[in-house]
């Protein structure tokens, strides 16, 4: 097979930050990309892309990993749209993909609700349908009750569809945002304006993007030493690095000082609206079934997925609505406004692992148990400014600078590189193909297993 052209990796690269590849294997891409064009690498960097790129599934045996390497995307409306095809003659057959676009759902909705004299909305079975004397007088006079009536509960449904398509469109956005970042809506002009670029915002968003392991520890951090040599390729020549693409997904000082003011503003308002956004599923979450603020840990009833997706991208889009802040010189806002950082939900047996490993609730749990909730201060029903803050910390002993409470994160010191472990439902699993059997038996994920496993362990 033919190598890839330079211009083909830096593609596959930019495409990598919508998938959930393996840190390795972008860095084996990255090494290709340097090789196609003709780099010579400094040996920090090379070393370090080659202890990563070991690892790739090219250069394993088996060639293969158990974990998904894309985020779930929400099932779309293509059967339902072909369905109407065959149902109203004002719907014609559309392309496979319209059935992923809100928009163009919407439209075809509304247009075959005007062939049957219904307007978008009218969903109520027992009101909003026509007589027969009503039907005549829109012109169905001719259609039997019963086609009406099968017309009618399509539409109905596909309401219904396209409401729970835009939620879990916006509930993916969440996910992928509170792990990467801005690094999905990078323009491929953007991303590809400088190699050494690409390269970075493509390792730093594949470990962003990495699984949670099941811990009583620390998770892993971003910020290794196959990130931190790419960074200083960067940092070695400044004029040529698209400083402006970094920053959707690295807010550090050193990189924010690089970008202009109308950049910067242009983030800024960006994760304004992202933090409302974000603030609006944690309310409906706590709506449905109110946490245990002192505890953080899941009751039955408590929606964690949602809510632990939710708390992540919130303090992703905090961090970096800090950082702008902080670095256009409008951090005064923060004495006004201060919304404090949301913890995740933890399960009990990790709580009480915890526990019997010497340790406890972490103490960030405390300091958000005391202040206002984060949509409410956002709304303006309640005051949270940065000395409600400091006080906070004060009484529970956190360190509210250092710990990201009233002031940008200091920039994180590189850990080493660890090779990617195969989970199954958090849990590290040594090969990739046991790992599948454990998944599809349900083993680690609180379902009952079937027999065949339970003999078999």
């Amino acid at each position: 097979m033919p190598s890839a052209t330079f211009e083909q990796l830096l593609r596959e690269l930019h495409a990598s930050l919508t998938l959930r590849k393996r840190p390795e294997d972008v860095a084996q891409l990255i090494q290709d990309l340097y090789a196609a064009q003709g780099t010579d690498l400094d040996t920090a960097t090379e070393e370090a892309l080659a202890k990563a790129a070991e690892h790739s599934l090219r250069n394993l045996w088996h060639g293969y990993t158990s974990m998904r390497e894309e985020f779930a995307r929400p099932v779309g409306a293509q059967r339902q749209l072909a369905r109407m095809a065959d149902l109203f003659t004002s719907v014609s057959s559309l392309p496979g993909d319209a059935g992923k676009d809100p928009a163009r759902i919407e439209v075809v909705i509304r247009r075959a609700g005007e062939e049957i004299g219904r307007s978008y909305g009218q969903n109520d079975f027992g009101m909003d349908r026509l007589n027969r004397t009503e039907r005549t007088a829109v012109g169905l006079g001719e259609m039997s009750k019963r086609q009406y009536n099968k017309r009618f509960r399509l539409l109905r449904r596909m309401e219904a569809k396209l409401a729970r398509l835009i939620h879990e469109q916006r509930r993916r956005e969440v996910v992928i945002t509170g792990k990467g970042a801005l690094a999905h809506v990078l323009p491929y002009e953007l991303f590809a304006t400088d190699p050494d670029t690409a390269a970075f915002i493509a390792y730093v968003t594949a470990r962003g993007y990495m699984r949670s392991v099941f811990t009583n520890g620390r998770q892993r951090q971003i910020f290794d030493e196959v990130a931190e040599a790419l960074f200083q390729r960067l940092a070695k020549r400044p004029e040529q690095a698209c400083w402006y693409a970094v920053a959707h997904v690295h807010p550090t000082a050193e990189v924010l000082a690089q970008v202009t003011d109308q950049d910067l503003t242009r983030l800024l308002v960006r994760w304004n609206g992202f933090l409302r956004q974000v603030a609006g599923l944690l309310e409906d979450a706590w709506n449905r079934h109110p946490l245990e603020r002192d505890t953080m840990i899941v009751r039955r009833g408590d929606d964690s997925s949602t809510w632990n997706q939710a708390a992540q991208a919130w303090n992703t889009a905090r961090a970096h609505w800090f950082a702008l802040l902080t670095e256009l010189g409008q951090d005064e806002i923060l004495d006004r406004i201060c919304p404090g950082k949301v913890p995740r939900l933890m399960a009990a047996d990790v709580a009480y692992w915890h526990r019997m490993s010497g340790g406890g609730l972490h103490p960030d749990t405390y300091v958000w148990a005391d202040l206002p909730l984060p949509w409410e201060v956002l709304r303006g029903e309640k005051e949270c400014t940065r000395s409600l803050v400091r006080a906070a910390c004060a009484r529970h002993r956190v360190d509210p600078t250092a710990g990201g409470w009233t002031a940008p994160r200091p920039a994180a010191e590189a850990v080493a590189f660890r090779r990617t472990p195969e989970l199954v439902h958090g849990v590290a699993v040594a090969d990739p193909l046991m790992a599948s059997a454990l998944r599809s038996a349900g083993v680690f994920s609180g379902r009952e297993q079937r027999a065949a496993v339970q003999e078999w362990t």
